[in-house]
């Protein structure tokens, strides 16, 4: 189980500070959910824990160590478009990334690596409830079984942190709530730790151990530039508290969120 640390995080385009000192500890097999405004940083955050964009002040450690500076197998990412290749099957697209990775140079495996890398892919895809479809084009999927697909490309290397980013927003309540109580499955079964943005507070409420708002604090369009958005409350849950209690719970930050916003 990975530990995830970031000490006094700050990020800056050009000038603009986009998120202003963040620190946050965040315990092994966390499920952190991400809410806020539009535009307050929290894709952001995720492309830095991706290290697909580098902090311009503080620093980010997995397990005591520095973050490398480059995507490793050790973070999984999941997107709200589906990150999945039309012209592969759903076992191709998921054996994909182990080919890309064992065999960097042709991108290809063959005889016996090959099919233990199918192997491997096939288990994937069984975990999320596809092992019928794995011969299928993304095409011939619906929209809940591509998502599911792209979560199958990001489980089957393992990682022991899961990024999300709006993974489910597109996809209609029934589908999305299946989703929801497949991820709480793979979470659990895998002892991840998993970073989830979400605009939903109650799909926050109810997938998270934890939930934390960024937002900015000061508004004034003076202020804009010199200050980004920070962490404005983090609240921990518990993971065993019926499912009402926590919806309650969103409904009561909705509530102050609003009051937050019109004041």
């Amino acid at each position: 189980m990975t530990t995830v640390s970031i000490r006094n995080l700050w990020k800056e385009y050009d000038g603009q500070v986009v998120l202003e000192n963040i620190s946050l500890d965040v315990a092994p097999h966390s499920f952190v959910s991400l809410v806020g405004p539009s535009g307050c940083g929290k894709s952001t955050f995720l492309r830095m824990l991706l290290s697909q964009e580098t902090p311009t002040r503080g620093e980010i450690l997995i397990d005591g160590e520095p973050l490398a500076a480059e995507p490793q197998p050790d973070r999984g990412v999941v997107f709200q478009r589906y990150s999945v290749y039309p012209h592969l099957t759903a076992v191709e697209n998921v054996a994909l990334g182990l080919e890309l990775e064992r065999s960097p140079w042709l991108g290809r495996l063959f005889g016996a690596r090959r099919r233990a890398v199918l192997d491997e892919a096939r288990e994937a895809l069984a975990s999320v409830g596809l092992d019928a479809a794995r011969d299928k084009y993304p095409a011939q999927l619906s929209g809940g079984m591509q998502q599911r697909l792209a979560i199958a490309q990001a489980l089957v290397k393992k990682p022991r942190i899961l990024l999300l980013d709006e993974p489910f927003g597109a996809l209609d309540p029934g589908i999305r709530a299946d989703i929801h109580d497949l991820m709480l499955g793979i979470w659990w079964d895998t002892r991840m730790t998993v970073f989830m943005v979400s605009h939903d507070l109650r799909e926050a409420f109810y997938l998270g151990t934890r939930v934390i708002a960024f937002d900015r604090v000061r508004q004034r369009p003076e202020e804009r530039e010199c200050y980004g958005a920070t962490i404005t409350f983090d609240l921990p849950l518990d993971p065993a508290a019926p499912i009402k209690e926590r919806i309650r719970q969103s409904e009561g930050a909705a509530l102050l969120q609003d009051e937050v916003a019109a004041a």
